[in-house]
C-alpha cells in the first residue's frame, strides 16, 4: 500500500469515503499500487490496468483498456470522445453506486485480457509536421530558439505546432508564442509538466 495514495485520498475530502471503498476493492486484487499522473494507478506486470480519481462532481475509475471489456452493465463513458480509443471511465456520484463485486469482475476481466495479450496499442502519428507560418517566422529570426526546437522529439514539436495552429486569432497565436518560447528554450515539451506527476 502506497503512502502517496493515502495522501491523495486524504486531500479529496468530498470523495474520501468513496475513494477508500474503491481502493479497498483494488488492493485485494493482484495489482501493484502506485501514483502516475498525480493519481493512484493499479498495475499488473508493468501494465496499467485501472486508475482512481476524484473530480469536482464525481469520483471514478478509469480502465486503460476499458474498450476491450464486455461492459454488460453499461457503466462506461468515454471522457474524451474521439481522442481515446482504449481508455474508458466509470463514474460514481455517491457511495451507494459503488458495487465492489461488480468492480472486481470488471478489473478481473481486464487482468485476464492482459494475460491473453489483448491490448489496444496507441496509434503512431505519422502525419508530416506542419509548422504554422507565425512559428516558422519566429524560428527563422531566433537561431537559439530554432536549435532548441529542433532538439525536441517530433511529438513535442507537433504539440507546439498544434498549440499555435489551434488559435483562431492572430493575437492569440502571438500570445501563445510568447508563452512557449522560454519553455522551448528549456528543452521541455508543452505537456511535460503533466506526464510525471
Amino acid at each position: 500500500m502506497s503512502t502517496k495514495v493515502e495522501e491523495y485520498i486524504s486531500k479529496k475530502e468530498k470523495w474520501r469515503k468513496e475513494l477508500e471503498v474503491l481502493r479497498a476493492v483494488l488492493i485485494d486484487l493482484p495489482l501493484e499500487e502506485t501514483i502516475k499522473w498525480g493519481a493512484p494507478v493499479y498495475v499488473f506486470k508493468g501494465k496499467n490496468v485501472v486508475g482512481l480519481a476524484a473530480f469536482k462532481n464525481y469520483c471514478g475509475l478509469w480502465f486503460f483498456q476499458g474498450a476491450l471489456l464486455k461492459d454488460q452493465q453499461k457503466v462506461f463513458v468515454n471522457a474524451q470522445e474521439g481522442k481515446t480509443k482504449a481508455m474508458l471511465q466509470w463514474r460514481f456520484y455517491s457511495l451507494e453506486e459503488i458495487k465492489p463485486d461488480l468492480i472486481t469482475e470488471y478489473v478481473q476481466e481486464s487482468i485476464d485480457n492482459f494475460k491473453k495479450g489483448k491490448e489496444i496499442k496507441p496509434e503512431r502519428n505519422t502525419k508530416e509536421l506542419k509548422i504554422p507560418e507565425v512559428l516558422k517566422n519566429v524560428l527563422k529570426a531566433n537561431t537559439e530558439l530554432k536549435k532548441s526546437f529542433q532538439k525536441l522529439t517530433l511529438s513535442k514539436q507537433r504539440e507546439y505546432a498544434n498549440y499555435i495552429a489551434e488559435a483562431k486569432r492572430e493575437a492569440t497565436k502571438l500570445k501563445r508564442l510568447e508563452k512557449i518560447t522560454p519553455v522551448i528554450l528549456n528543452g521541455v515539451g508543452l505537456h511535460d509538466q503533466y506526464k510525471n506527476c
